[in-house]
């Protein structure tokens, strides 16, 4: 079974490989410019749903939380033939445990060195679309701003029994990447408050360019109940 899993990780990874060199990624309202303008650092948020969208459109020197499950595991290899640094750990649980913590820290640092960090952020097992705190909890301790992204494939494949309906661009498509404005907590809000602004302007960016799979996750039923 284990050599399986290997085989399957692997042929992923090519898949990916070969993703990236036939898709065009157009980019929408892209802010780094001007971020990297003031030295400002940053870190993606996306959905789960988007990672082999993400993934394949990497920016140099990029860290990747990869949960520490199976479904991570497969994404390992991929993460490597594309240049990305995976870190093992979860948004969901990355100040509830001592690996956990130990994933922050070490995003923390990579983030502070002047390098961007990508969470799927609503992983690792949903709901989809509801943001853990993780992604907060980096913003906040690195002084990075947070860039929610949607990506949207011209043609894809959606893995529809999947609780996040993983997206696999199909090659030759268009890939547009529609970029919300950043975000920075304030001295004032809790974790859990700058959490839910970070869910609701990703939510909103996807319901803006990708209103039926928005639709989708907003029907169908809380699979998991809700715990940060």
């Amino acid at each position: 079974m284990q050599l399986i899993r290997t085989a399957q990780s692997w042929a992923l990874g090519l898949i990916m490989l070969a993703l990236r060199a036939s898709c065009r990624v157009t980019l929408h309202g892209d802010p780094r410019a001007r971020l990297r303008a003031s030295a400002t650092p940053y870190v993606y948020s996306i959905l789960h749903a988007h990672q082999i969208c993400a993934a394949i459109h990497r920016e140099k020197n990029t860290a990747a939380m990869v949960s520490q499950s199976g479904d991570g595991q497969l994404l390992i290899p991929g993460f490597w033939l594309l240049g990305i640094k995976p870190i093992r750990g979860s948004s969901q649980i990355m100040q509830q445990s001592k690996n956990g913590r130990k994933a922050l820290t070490e995003l923390t640092m990579h983030v502070q060195s002047g390098a961007p960090a990508l969470l799927a952020v609503d992983g690792p097992r949903g709901p989809r679309n509801r943001v853990r705190k993780g992604i907060a909890a980096l913003s906040r301790e690195s002084g990075a701003a947070v860039l929610n992204v949607v990506a949207v494939p011209s043609r894809r494949w959606i893995l529809r029994g999947a609780w996040d309906r993983l997206q696999i661009p199909q090659p030759f498509c268009r890939i547009d990447a529609y970029f919300a404005e950043p975000l920075w907590p304030t001295e004032e809000e809790t974790v859990e408050q700058y959490r839910k602004r970070i869910e609701s302007s990703l939510n909103e960016l996807e319901q803006t360019h990708d209103a039926g799979e928005a639709q989708i996750a907003r029907d169908r039923p809380k699979r998991r109940p809700d715990r940060g």
